[in-house]
C-alpha cells in the first residue's frame, strides 16, 4: 500500500520512478514540480546512519513519522500562504529542534565533557546572504540565531559566548543546559567512554529523571550523525536552505561539523538549495553542498545527477557516509544517501506528502 502511494505521487508529478533515493549503482530519481510562480515544495530530512527495519520498533517509527509529517506541514503552510522559503525552513527546523528524537536543539548529543554544543546555519538562494553560529549551549532555537546573524548583523558565523551574547541582545529564548539532556543520549555517551576506557562525567544534576516514555534509535555506529535540515522552493521561485545539529557524540576540543560551514554542509543559490548529514569532516574537505549546486551550473547535469556524483561516488570513494536533501527552481527535488537509512519527507504544492526512513 505505501508502494503504491509512493507510486501514485510520483505518476503525479510526470514521473513513474518510486520516490527513493536507495544506495544503488543508478542515479536517484528526482520529481518535478509546477514551475515558479505557480509551484512551490519543500523536503526535509533528519539525519542518516545505520537506521534499518531491525533497529526500530513500530512505536519508535511512528514517532520519528508523525515529527517528519508535523516539520512538512509547518513549512507548507506558510509556503501555501505565498510566505517566503526561508521563513519556512526556519519554521520547519525549529520543529526538529523542539523534538527530542533528533540530534539538533533538545535531543542533541553530548560532548566527551558531557554537554550539549550546538551549530546551526541557514541561507537566502536570492540573496546568497547566510548565517551560522557554532558551539552554542544555551539557545533554544540555533536556526533561528543563525538566522539572526544573517539578518542582523554584518558577519556570517559566530561561535559560542559571543553568539550567545548576540542572541541575548535580541531577544532569542534562552534555557538552561538541561533543557537538551535525554537519557539516550547521555546513555550514547556512556557507552562510548565505556569504549575508550574513560570516566563518566557527573549526570547534571538538573537533569530530568527519565525522557517520560520516549524511544529513540540509537546506534553508537552512528555517532557523527544526526542532523536536521529542510530546503524549500516558494511561489516566487527562490530557494533557501537551513540545517541544525548537535554534532558528534563523545566529541572533544571544540570541534565543529559541516552544517554551519557555508557550502559543506549548507548551501542555497538562485539555482539551488542543499541540506547535508553525516560524517562531517568529509562534507568539509568536499564542500558537499556548494559542490553540487556548481557541478549543475557549470557543468549543466541535472540536481539528481550532481547529488549522485557527489554523495555516491566522491564521498563513497573516501568512506564518507551521509546523505542529502536538494531542490532546483524548477521545483525538482532529491533525497539522496549512502548510508543504510535517512529521515526524509517532501511536500508539493498541492499539500501530498510523503515521509520515508530506510531504504525502499
Amino acid at each position: 500500500m505505501k508502494l503504491r502511494r509512493l507510486a501514485l505521487l510520483a505518476t503525479a508529478f510526470g514521473t513513474t520512478v518510486p520516490l527513493s533515493t536507495a544506495c544503488s549503482s543508478a542515479p536517484p530519481p528526482t520529481v518535478a514540480v509546477a514551475p515558479a510562480g505557480t509551484g512551490f515544495g519543500m523536503v526535509i530530512h533528519g539525519g542518516a546512519g545505520t537506521i534499518t527495519r531491525a533497529t526500530m520498533t513500530d512505536e519508535m517509527e511512528a514517532q520519528y513519522r508523525a515529527v517528519l509529517e508535523q516539520a512538512l506541514r509547518t513549512g507548507y503552510e506558510i509556503l501555501e500562504r505565498g510566505g517566503s522559503s526561508l521563513d519556512a525552513v526556519e519554521a520547519t527546523v525549529r520543529v526538529m529542534e523542539d523534538a527530542p528524537m533528533f540530534n539538533a536543539g533538545r535531543g542533541a548529543v553530548f560532548t566527551n565533557e558531557g554537554r550539549n554544543e550546538l551549530d546551526a546555519a541557514i541561507m537566502d538562494g536570492r540573496t546568497l546572504q547566510a548565517g551560522a553560529i557554532a558551539g552554542v549551549t544555551r539557545v533554544r532555537n540555533p536556526i533561528s540565531l543563525a538566522r539572526a546573524v544573517m539578518e542582523r548583523s554584518p558577519h556570517v558565523m559566530m561561535i559560542r559566548e559571543g553568539a550567545e551574547a548576540f542572541g541575548r541582545e535580541l531577544g532569542h529564548e534562552m534555557v538552561p543546559e538541561s533543557y537538551f539532556f535525554t537519557e539516550n543520549r547521555w546513555n550514547a555517551l556512556r557507552r562510548a567512554l565505556e569504549a575508550e576506557g574513560l570516566p563518566m562525567p557527573d549526570r547534571p544534576t538538573t537533569a530530568p529523571p527519565s525522557d517520560d516514555g520516549l524511544t529513540l534509535h540509537e546506534d553508537d555506529s552512528d555517532r557523527k550523525f544526526g542532523t536536521v535540515g529542510a530546503v524549500a522552493l516558494d511561489r516566487h521561485g527562490n530557494l533557501a536552505a537551513a540545517t541544525s545539529t548537535g554534532g558528534m557524540t563523545n566529541k572533544r576540543f571544540g570541534r565543529v561539523g559541516d552544517v554551519p560551514i557555508i557550502g559543506a554542509g549548507t548551501y542555497a543559490s538562485p539555482g539551488c538549495a542543499v541540506s547535508a548529514t553525516g560524517h562531517g569532516e568529509f562534507f568539509i574537505r568536499n564542500i558537499v553542498a556548494y559542490d553540487i549546486c556548481a557541478r549543475m551550473t557549470y557543468t549543466g547535469v541535472s540536481l539528481d545527477r550532481a547529488a549522485h556524483q557527489v554523495v555516491m561516488q566522491r564521498l563513497v570513494e573516501q568512506g564518507g557516509d551521509g546523505g542529502i536533501i536538494a531542490m532546483d527552481a524548477a521545483g525538482n527535488y532529491t533525497m539522496t544517501f549512502n548510508s543504510a537509512g535517512m529521515y526524509r519527507g517532501y511536500i508539493d504544492a498541492q499539500g501530498r506528502s510523503t515521509v520515508a526512513i530506510y531504504r525502499e
